[in-house]
């Protein structure tokens, strides 16, 4: 079964290179602009990444250890009223995920009322039973969420994964941003962009925002690093500097009498909140893991005595998980009392046998993936994958099949991307920031746009080829605007 034709984000449903309406100006531009140019400033922007050290690691990848995530200079745009729909729906999803965690770590009402089997729960190994009992500080669980949206139609979005860990890609979308409004200055004077620089102190804010009650007035936050060998090393020092807050590694702290301390030249500080980028299973080597070099002895003791906040919260990666999010739709309806604003993409639990049978009799149109894998690794895309592979993924699934979900093959929507000739539709997801601290729920006006660049893929992951576009939300509807005489405040619309 092949794919329909993708609908394009820029040009809409046809092969023509006539703009949406909305996007005339966007339209435009790049009929304004010769390829050569775009060229031009794309390997300009990837330059400066290259010299900031903006890069990522692919474990296992002997020849390129360290790569940067391709960059590509046709950014993807947001309508102001697509967000604003966008928008209502990420909160309502994010607050069910945090009731969500909340409950499965207290009173347990949703296992309760039968909405969930207990065994998808306690037979999870992202649900830490260490940790039942302990609330958060100010109960919030997920602080920072990334939710992975796909699009099919000018008015369909839906959701495909959860991100409910310690999301990535944050530190793209600031400095996509920032090569986008260096390069490209004209594109900013014909359109109103909303500004995503003020994600730094969005997110200092939300970390202060949970400080222990027992802190005092002036909290002190850090963010923890597995250390520079980690994939996401420079995001990780990228926020600490950003934020003005420390970036510490296990050895910088210390637990004493359940207080977090960290080690300086001065003397010992008291630490209040921690932005860890650390999983779960090497957090404390006392809980978790004891063979974890990373961890923090006495961590989780210090949190349960309600000394540190710790962002997202352990046992934050079952809402990752994903037969958890072929349940997300009852969950939402569960916690909210509504029906979900952003529907998940259909999906066939390969536990249940009448799911099985059906994935197994029509593997070729379905998209395989591991409840717990992630990356693009562990899946099939059954229009694209060989004989070979669909029959190894069969016998898999027979071995082993709660381990796995299917979803059908959807026809993801495309924004033009400079390609060897010229300007080509590629498939493109979507992966926005939402905040959440003690005074609400924040979207990022914005976000990481993945791009896969090989024609006709469906698989955007960095790790296997993918790359990244700034992601503009319009502050109206695209109308198009006069150009200033001088450039823009950050500060104010980017546009």
């Amino acid at each position: 079964m092949g794919l329909k034709r993708a609908f394009d984000e820029i040009w809409g449903d046809g092969t023509g290179q006539v703009a949406r309406a909305e996007l005339a100006a966007l339209g435009d531009w790049l009929a304004a602009t010769p390829p050569a140019d775009l060229s031009r400033r794309q390997q300009a922007a990837e330059a400066t990444f290259r010299q900031l050290g903006i890069t990522f690691a692919v474990y296992g990848d002997s020849d390129a250890a360290e790569r940067i995530i391709p960059f590509d200079i046709v950014p993807r745009v947001f309508l102001a009223d697509e967000w604003a729909r966008l928008s209502e729906g990420l909160v309502q999803r994010v607050e069910a995920i945090n009731a969500f965690l909340d409950d499965i770590y207290g009173e347990r009402r949703i296992m309760a009322e039968g909405v969930l089997p207990p065994d998808l729960i306690f037979g999870n190994a992202q649900f830490r039973p260490e940790i039942a009992g302990m609330g958060p500080p100010h109960g919030v669980w997920a602080h920072i969420c990334g939710i992975d949206l796909v699009r099919t139609g000018p008015n369909d979005f839906f959701v495909l994964e959860d991100n409910a860990r310690t999301p990535s890609g944050v530190s793209y979308m600031l400095e996509n941003r920032e090569a986008m409004l260096r390069l490209c200055p004209e594109l900013f004077r014909a359109l109103r962009v909303a500004a995503v620089d003020s994600y730094p102190d969005k997110l200092l804010e939300t970390m202060r925002s949970v400080t222990p009650l027992s802190a005092g007035n002036n909290p002190v936050c850090v963010v923890l690093t597995p250390g520079h060998f980690n994939s996401a090393y420079y995001e990780h020092s990228f926020l600490a500097d950003s934020m003005g807050v420390e970036l510490v590694e296990a050895a910088d702290l210390v637990v004493d009498d359940d207080i977090v301390w960290m080690r300086t030249i001065s003397g010992r500080v008291r630490v209040d909140v921690i932005y860890r980028r650390i999983d779960d299973d090497y957090l404390d080597p006392l809980v978790f893991r004891p063979d974890s070099m990373l961890g923090v002895p006495g961590l989780i003791a210090a949190y349960a005595a309600g000394n540190v906040a710790i962002i997202n919260a352990p046992g934050n990666g079952i809402a990752d998980d994903k037969a958890i999010y072929s349940y997300m739709p009852d969950i939402v309806r569960f916690y909210s009392g509504g029906e979900a604003k952003l529907p998940n993409v259909e999906t066939y639990r390969c536990r249940e046998p009448q799911a099985l049978k059906y994935v197994l009799d029509n593997l070729a149109d379905l998209v395989v993936k591991l409840v717990d894998g992630s990356g693009g690794y562990g899946m099939l895309v059954g229009p694209t994958a060989s004989k070979a592979e669909i029959e190894d993924f069969r016998a898999a699934l027979i071995a082993a099949p709660h381990r796995y979900i299917a979803q059908p093959t959807l026809s993801l929507s495309t924004v033009p991307t400079l390609a060897d000739d010229g300007l080509s539709p590629r498939h493109v997801d979507f992966r926005p920031f939402v905040l959440t601290g003690a005074k609400g729920v924040q979207v990022v006006p914005g976000g990481l746009t993945r791009v896969a660049l090989k024609q006709g893929s469906l698989v955007v992951n960095s790790s296997q080829g993918g790359g990244t576009k700034d992601s503009m939300v319009l502050l109206d509807n695209g109308a198009p605007r006069a150009a200033p005489a001088t450039g823009l405040s950050q500060s104010q619309s980017q546009g």
